[in-house]
């Protein structure tokens, strides 16, 4: 049994933007894998709703004449890991999409209700962190580009302001160009779970495959939000790559996290888990650009 108040089913962008600033308090529905679970929990009951999973102007993945990837917010996460671009150019987030729930959760949930939910165990969170996505937030005032870093306010609050919706995800060619990245995830088990703790890391090598010329790393459930560590990011610059780096960016990753200990497992374990994802993606990741780790 779903009990809300009002169903609002726009035709378009323009008119669900006019309906969400008519209605401030009604939440979007898109897939609905998540807030119909809510609702029908008791945990919304009585809520407005305005369903945009018709929109198929909010769906599709497409490369940019300037090299930058566009993902629209409505895209399945079926759809992004079967999408040829990601394919081709980032190919870890079709893997963290493929790690989330079962076949039917994936080809209705979206890439954009999975960051907009605002949960720390999201596993596109941190891929999306790690390729410095930037988010376009549209309202009747116009668009707003915010930097997706900045779009987690605290546990399950997001920076979306009254009237506003999430309209396009982007990722920056400079992002993801010559990177090669890994994504794993600790879960209880093996298929449908959410994650205990999630770590995603890319890196650029120089062009003699034996140095970091850039690295990125991002948890989810490390803190009460995805993070990146840019303590970690900054102590791989220029590093050689061998067991030395791996220590020292499982090490540093330390300083940006702040797990919490809940049922699915204590904070000294998550700490644990934070330290030996860094090493098995970094190691990974640079497995994958070509390089070698040598002792």
């Amino acid at each position: 049994m779903y009990n809300f108040n009002a169903l609002y089913e726009p035709k378009d962008i323009a008119e669900a933007l006019a309906l969400k600033s008519e209605h401030p308090e009604a939440l979007i529905l898109a897939g609905g894998s998540d807030i119909l679970i809510k609702i029908r929990e008791g945990k919304l009951a009585g809520c407005d709703l305005i369903n945009i999973y018709g929109l198929d102007e909010l769906r599709g993945i497409c490369l940019e004449e300037d090299g930058t990837i566009l993902i629209r917010p409505l895209t399945s996460f079926t759809d992004v890991s079967m999408s040829p671009v990601i394919r081709e150019h980032l190919p870890v987030l079709g893997e963290a999409m493929n790690q989330i729930g079962g076949p039917q959760v994936r080809n209705i949930g979206t890439i954009g209700g999975n960051i907009c939910n605002g949960v720390t165990s999201a596993d596109s969170a941190s891929t999306l962190k790690a390729y410095d996505a930037v988010l376009e937030i549209a309202s009747l005032k116009g668009t707003r580009v915010l930097p997706y870093l900045e779009f987690n306010l605290g546990p399950g609050k997001v920076d979306l302001r009254e009237g506003e919706i999430l309209t396009g995800i982007r990722i920056p060619k400079e992002s993801w160009s010559d990177t090669y990245g890994f994504y794993t995830k600790y879960a209880m088990r093996r298929a449908m779970d959410i994650a205990t703790l999630g770590c995603s890391v890319n890196v650029r090598l120089t062009k003699d495959k034996k140095q970091i010329d850039r690295l990125r790393i991002a948890f989810g459930v490390a803190a009460p939000i995805p993070v990146r560590s840019p303590k970690a990011e900054a102590a791989a610059q220029g590093h050689a790559v061998d067991e030395a780096l791996l220590d020292l960016v499982a090490q540093a990753s330390l300083e940006d996290v702040n797990p919490r200990t809940s049922w699915r497992a204590g904070r000294d374990f998550r700490l644990q888990l934070v330290q030996e994802l860094a090493r098995r993606s970094t190691k990974a990741a640079i497995e994958r650009a070509g390089g070698t780790i040598n002792g």
